[in-house]
């Protein structure tokens, strides 16, 4: 916005010119919606992996499991020999 003033003195005329620049909270509202979309995104970022961590536990026990049965059979069968 640009103000501009006349002023008469006997003497000369100038003229002043103001110019007043305002909207500054712009950037700071990017700012903060860009911080909110940050964490969100780690906080899913992070609940997947968790998730991911989780799924891998329960196949290695799955998998465990599977070995001890394996092994009995084995053993077994070596005793029925």
């Amino acid at each position: 916005m640009v103000e501009e003033r006349v002023v008469e003195t006997p003497t000369a005329t100038h003229t002043t010119v103001i110019e007043r620049s305002g909207g500054g909270g712009g950037g700071v509202a990017i700012a903060i919606v860009l911080l909110i979309a940050v964490l969100i995104g780690g906080y899913f970022l992070f609940v997947h992996q968790g998730s991911e961590n989780a799924k891998n536990n329960a196949i290695t026990s799955a998998a465990k499991s599977v070995e001890k049965t394996a092994d009995k059979a084995g053993g077994a069968i070596d005793d029925a020999k």
